[in-house]
């Protein structure tokens, strides 16, 4: 450094950000689960809905969409679509009618019930990179 002694402060705020960082690549964490949900009936209502349509979906062997992205690893995101918090219950309302959320999606609403679109978040949340 430049000589000086390191301040209280800036050693604080070091710890912080190192710890803040750390927290970012932690894996160790549970993947995110819905209580009552079925991931497996899920990959069948996203095959009967037809979301491979616009996805790649890991365990659908096709279609293979390219519209709507790749669900690879969607466990593990941080956000929906690039905006909201990866939290069960948003997604649940996400994957029932994504425009009431985001007017100006792509992504259509869906047919699915609460209790189909749990399942449907249940698969999703299944699918990680570890």
């Amino acid at each position: 450094m430049n000589g000086r002694a390191t301040s209280p402060w800036r050693m604080g705020m070091m710890a912080a950000l190192i710890a803040f960082l750390s927290a970012c690549s932690d894996k160790s964490r549970p993947a995110r689960q819905i209580a009552g949900a079925d991931p497996s009936r899920g990959l069948e209502l996203i095959d009967q809905v037809g979301c491979g349509a616009c996805h790649v979906i890991p365990g659908l062997a096709w279609p293979q969409g390219r519209t709507g992205g790749s669900l690879e690893g969607f466990g593990e995101r941080p956000l929906i679509a690039g905006r909201f918090p990866n939290q069960p219950g948003t997604l649940v309302a996400w994957l029932r009618d994504p425009p009431s959320l985001s007017p100006n999606t792509a992504m259509p609403p869906t047919p699915l019930s609460e209790a189909q679109a749990r399942d449907v978040a249940a698969y999703l949340y299944s699918l990680d990179e570890r």
